[in-house]
């Protein structure tokens, strides 16, 4: 009679210990999702600062008298420097000198010049005083 009244209590030790199992291994997966979410995010802010910080290092050497490449290497220390200062450790160099390229590239600060097109001689152009010069006809096709 006494393992009559004891199998309700083992079938209700083996449901419950069951159901902790499973709940264990569904809310390890779903630390494990939050654990890379996070990681993910920081990652995201980390990039988004280096590149802020390229593009206010680029802004900065716009008007100094040094050469290009110099600018180019002053600005990835200064990147460097301050990507250190704030404790991100995990963006190497390569990718600190295409942030820095990319600011070069996207500023309206610096000019853009194409290597390949020959710098044309400067012309004089003909002055035309104010008010005499001809309306352009947008509907009239130049030949």
């Amino acid at each position: 009679m006494n393992i009559i009244n004891a199998i309700p209590t083992y079938i209700m030790t083996a449901v419950i210990s069951t159901v902790f199992y499973f709940a264990l291994k569904q809310s390890q997966s779903f630390i494990h999702a939050k654990v890379i979410h996070a990681k993910t995010a920081t990652s995201r802010a980390a990039w988004s600062c280096a590149a802020q910080l390229a593009d206010d290092a680029v802004a900065s050497l716009v008007g100094k008298d040094m050469a290009g490449h110099e600018k180019f290497h002053q600005a990835t220390d200064i990147v460097q420097q301050a990507l250190q200062k704030q404790g991100i450790k995990n963006i190497d160099l390569n990718a600190i000198e295409t942030l820095v390229q990319s600011a070069y590239e996207k500023s309206s600060l610096t000019p853009t010049v194409d290597p390949t097109l020959q710098q044309a001689q400067p012309t004089k152009t003909a002055a035309i005083p104010a008010g005499q010069a001809t309306a352009i006809d947008p509907m009239k096709e130049d030949k």
